[in-house]
């Protein structure tokens, strides 16, 4: 099935770089409508700003700057300072946020996974939502890879679900309403260059920009859940849904938290 993502034009392409079976390229090029550059090829110029390809046993973004260093990957591994048992301890801001009695847990904006995967590796049981087409397949390819993992395997545990589309539509599609809806939407940057700015983070704001519809969004997680809807903010936006419940502060960050009545 292809997935028409009009935002991509002119800016996104599968690169080949001439080593194995193509196949995985052209499939790849065909589902999001974009076009398959061969790098191997005489003559080839780097029309787009950006590229999907796999590297070193992972599908990675990559731009100009990063053609010849690597590109970026969903990291399935845990952050600095995060704990690699399985489940983790539930604690620090993200996990107070949550809430003690929390089981189930919705991540409406998945983005690069890395929320997710942290609240995946605490033991909650967990649904992925993504509306990005270029953002689901490399979630995809990082659950494949964190379901190949030998813990994972020891442990019998299964990678999260990722659901692709529009989070308002999925979430008023869901069978039981959970226990939590995380959302962590994209806020325009307090500077037009922030120099604290993750290379992912601008990456994509330049090929997904910003969440104009966060308002639609929270109305739609506070109308599906069960219990309540935890905000990832930065620390300098008015809280997304009004006066929260209760607020809980991390570095530059804080988690708002809406019980539902």
């Amino acid at each position: 099935m292809t997935i028409t993502q009009p935002g991509y034009v002119g800016k996104l392409a599968v690169l080949y770089d001439g080593h194995g079976d193509i196949s995985p390229f052209q499939q790849l090029a065909e589902r999001l409508a974009v076009p398959l550059r061969n790098s191997s090829e005489a003559g080839f110029d780097q029309h787009e700003a950006f590229f999907l390809s796999w590297r070193d046993g992972c599908l990675k973004l990559l731009d100009k700057e990063l053609l010849k260093k690597g590109g970026m990957a969903v990291e399935i591994g845990p952050r600095q300072g995060e704990q690699r048992s399985w489940p983790a301890p539930k604690d620090g801001a993200l996990a107070k946020a949550l809430g003690r009695k929390t089981k189930t847990v919705v991540d409406a904006t998945t983005g690069w996974g890395q929320d997710s995967l942290h609240i995946f590796r605490m033991g909650y049981e967990l649904l992925c939502m993504e509306r990005s087409p270029l953002m689901a397949v490399l979630l995809a390819d990082g659950f494949k890879r964190l379901a190949q993992e030998e813990w994972m395997q020891r442990l019998q545990l299964e990678p999260p679900r990722l659901l692709v589309g529009n989070a308002v539509e999925l979430l008023a599609g869901l069978p039981e309403p959970p226990d939590c809806i995380y959302l962590d939407p994209m806020f325009p940057p307090k500077r037009k260059k922030s120099a604290l700015a993750k290379k992912s983070m601008v990456v994509l704001r330049d090929l997904l920009g910003d969440d104009e519809d966060k308002a639609g969004l929270f109305a739609a997680a506070m109308q599906a859940t069960g219990k309540r809807v935890v905000v990832k903010s930065p620390d300098y936006a008015e809280p997304l849904g009004g006066k929260p419940s209760d607020s809980f502060h991390g570095k530059l960050l804080r988690y708002d938290v809406f019980l539902k009545n």
